[in-house]
């Protein structure tokens, strides 16, 4: 997974997560910015643990954790899932490991799970973030209005995707761009 690893998350790393998770550098892009109780977090914890429709995995990067990447909803009748990550780790944003964390997950959607269609949803006002998935090949496939309440304020959120047989005609040209190789 070239110089990022993604490790599946263990218990030993729910603390840090929900400390992730609470902080106002990542609950902000949330749908839910409710503080998560140690209590909640070891009870969402128990629940992943024992369903087969989700991977959650601790971004790594010299030995260094960073972030949080998951893939969810997976439904092999729709042969999709939805895909998601964060990084909690302020010091590396901008550095290309976003990119990197993408590449990986689609890698591992379509040529370990063998799936045809990768999803995700992002606020319309994280510009940034749809356009890196932009970059990746995702369309946008749907404009979800007033989907989330946050603060009493309604947002809107884009709803986009990338196919197995777009991301096979992109995945060499984004492994040169990322990676050099």
């Amino acid at each position: 997974m070239g110089d990022i690893s993604l490790k599946l998350l263990a218990f030993d790393d729910i603390e840090l997560v929900r400390n992730w998770r609470n902080s106002s550098v990542v609950a902000p892009y949330m749908y839910d910015e409710t503080h998560i109780s140690k209590e909640h977090q070891i009870k969402w914890f128990e629940k992943i643990s024992n369903e087969n429709s989700s991977v959650y995995w601790i971004i790594e990067y010299g030995g260094k954790k960073l972030g949080l990447a998951s893939i969810t909803a997976i439904d092999k009748t729709l042969s999709s899932c939805y895909w998601a990550f964060y990084l909690g780790d302020l010091s590396v944003r901008g550095s290309g490991i976003g990119a990197k964390v993408e590449y990986n997950v689609l890698q591992y959607v379509f040529k370990e799970l063998k799936l045809n269609k990768l999803r995700c949803e992002v606020f319309v006002t994280n510009d940034k973030i749809i356009k890196m998935h932009e970059k990746f090949g995702f369309r946008r496939e749907a404009y979800y209005r007033e989907h989330c309440v946050k603060n009493n304020e309604k947002l809107d959120v884009v709803g986009l995707a990338i196919l197995s047989s777009e991301w096979s005609i992109l995945s060499n040209i984004m492994k040169n761009k990322i990676y050099g190789k």
